[in-house]
C-alpha cells in the first residue's frame, strides 16, 4: 500500500486576467515543480462539488474528502464553532461570523474584512466587549474571535429550540438550501435575517432570525464605543463595528469517519477554522505545525519537512494552504501569482527531493476558483493532478486550468477524487 499526500491550494483556480496576458495566475506563475509532477502523472479538471456551484471551501472540502455535501452538510456554522471549542447543541444556532466596518448610518458596508489589518489582540479586545455588554432577550449567545477579522457565534435560546433555516446579515454570501454561496456582485448593506423560503411560518427559524438582528444591532451599539475602534480611527484605520453573520446551522454534521471508509489512517495540516472542524469530525488527525512567521520561505519547508515525516505514521496526509485565496479576494492577481511561486519553491521544492514518490501518490488540486477579475469564489472548474506510484504519464505539459482541460483524468466531480486515490495507492 503506496501513501497518499493529498495538497488542497485554497483558492487556486482563476479566470485569465489581460495584464497577464490572457493567462490565469497560475498559468502565469513559474511552477516547475507542480509541472513535473503534472509531466510524470494524470492531470484533468474537477467540478468541487458539482457544476454550476460557486462553493464556499467548506462544501469543497467534505465533498474533496470523498463525503455527498448534499447528505451530511448542516453549514458553515457548526464547524468553525465546533473547531474552536464551542458546544453546538440539536437546537442551537452557530454562524461564521466577520467583524466589518460600516458608515456612521450603522448599515452602509465599508469594508467587509476591516482592511484586513485588524490584529488577534484588537479582535480578542472587542469580542471581551461583546460578551460582556452585550445580552439577548429569551437566549444566551458566545462569540469568539478566530483568525483576524474572523469568528464564531452561538445563540443558545432559553425557551425553545432555534433553526437555521435563516438568511444571511453578510450580503456578500446567499443560501441554496443548506449550503453557502458567494456571491459574485451583491449590494453593499448589512442584510435583515429572515426565515429562508418555506420556513416563514416556522417558530423557530422566526426566532432565529429575530435574535440574530438584535445580536447584530446591539452588538454594533458596543463595538462603535469600544475604545479599541476609537484608538484604530485616530490611527486612519478603519474600526470593527459590526458583525456579518452567514452559513447558519441548527446541529452538527454527523460524518462516518474517513478510516472507516477508506480503511486509511489520516493525518492534517489545516491553517483554518472550517478545515480544522471537517477534520475533527471526519476523525483525521490535526497535526501541530508551528505558529507561521510570516514568511513563506520559511513556513512552507517546515511544512514541507513535517509532511515527510508524518508519512512514517499516517496512510495519508491531507494538506490544506490557504495561500492563494486571500489576495484573489482582493483582486490582486500579482500577489497571487507570487504565492503560487512561493507555494511552488518553498514547499514542493523542499517536499519532492526528499519524497519517495515511487511509494507515494500525490494529488494537487484547490477546493474553488476564486477570480481576481469579480474578488469572488465561482462555479468554474479547478485544476487536478495526480501522480507518483505506478501512475503513467499522460502527455501532460504543465499544472494549469488550460492544460487539465486536455488531461486523461477528464472532468469529473470532488467526490471522486478520493476514490482515484486510494485505488492508485493499492495499484
Amino acid at each position: 500500500m503506496k501513501k497518499i499526500l493529498y495538497i488542497v491550494l485554497d483558492g487556486l483556480g482563476d479566470l485569465p486576467i489581460k495584464e497577464l496576458g490572457d493567462k490565469t495566475p497560475l498559468e502565469a506563475a513559474l511552477t516547475p515543480n507542480m509541472d513535473r509532477l503534472a509531466q510524470k502523472g494524470e492531470t484533468g479538471q474537477v467540478y468541487p462539488v458539482a457544476k454550476g456551484i460557486a462553493p464556499e471551501s467548506d462544501i469543497a472540502v467534505i465533498s474533496l474528502l470523498g463525503y455527498d455535501a448534499h447528505k451530511y452538510y448542516t453549514g458553515r456554522g457548526p464547524l468553525e464553532s465546533f473547531a474552536e471549542g464551542l458546544s453546538v447543541d440539536d437546537g442551537d444556532v452557530a454562524f461564521r461570523v466577520n467583524f466589518a466596518t460600516v458608515d456612521a448610518d450603522g448599515r452602509t458596508i465599508k469594508d467587509r474584512r476591516v482592511g484586513r489589518n485588524l490584529s488577534t489582540d484588537e479582535a480578542t479586545a472587542l469580542a471581551k466587549e461583546i460578551n460582556s455588554k452585550v445580552t439577548l432577550s429569551g437566549a444566551t449567545f458566545e462569540f469568539k474571535n478566530t483568525i483576524g477579522h474572523r469568528g464564531v457565534l452561538v445563540i443558545r435560546g432559553i425557551r425553545s429550540k432555534l433553526s437555521g433555516w435563516i438568511t444571511n446579515t453578510d450580503p456578500a454570501y446567499d443560501r441554496e438550501g443548506v449550503f453557502g454561496v458567494a456571491k459574485e456582485t451583491f449590494e453593499n448593506f448589512v442584510a435583515e435575517s429572515m426565515p429562508m423560503p418555506g420556513y416563514e411560518k416556522t417558530a423557530e427559524a422566526q426566532e432565529a432570525a429575530k435574535l440574530l438582528n438584535e445580536f447584530t444591532q446591539k452588538s454594533h451599539k458596543a463595538l462603535s464605543e469600544a475604545a479599541v475602534n476609537k484608538k484604530r480611527v485616530a490611527e486612519g484605520k478603519m474600526p470593527g463595528n459590526i458583525i456579518l453573520s452567514r452559513d447558519a446551522g441548527d446541529h452538527l454534521p454527523k460524518f462516518p469517519p474517513l478510516s472507516e471508509l477508506y480503511r486509511l489512517k489520516f493525518g492534517s495540516f489545516v491553517q483554518m477554522p472550517v478545515e480544522k472542524g471537517i477534520a475533527l469530525l471526519t476523525g483525521i488527525d490535526i497535526i501541530d505545525v508551528p505558529q507561521s512567521s510570516g514568511h513563506l520561505d520559511v513556513d512552507y519547508p517546515v511544512w514541507a519537512k513535517l509532511a515527510i515525516e508524518s508519512c512514517k505514521t499516517y496512510d495519508g496526509i491531507y494538506i490544506h494552504i490557504k495561500g492563494p485565496d486571500e489576495p484573489a479576494h482582493d483582486g490582486n492577481f500579482m500577489l497571487k501569482k507570487e504565492i503560487i511561486e512561493a507555494i511552488d519553491k518553498y514547499f514542493f521544492g523542499a517536499l519532492l527531493p526528499s519524497l519517495d514518490i515511487q511509494n507515494t501518490v500525490i494529488a494537487v488540486t484547490a477546493d474553488h476558483s476564486t477570480a481576481c477579475k469579480v474578488k469572488a469564489h465561482t462555479a468554474d472548474p479547478v485544476p487536478l493532478l495526480i501522480s507518483g506510484g505506478n501512475i503513467k504519464s499522460d502527455g501532460s505539459l504543465s499544472f494549469s486550468e488550460k492544460a487539465a482541460t486536455h488531461g486523461s483524468i477528464g472532468a469529473i466531480k470532488g467526490v471522486e477524487i478520493m476514490p482515484l486515490l486510494v485505488k492508485s495507492a493499492k495499484e
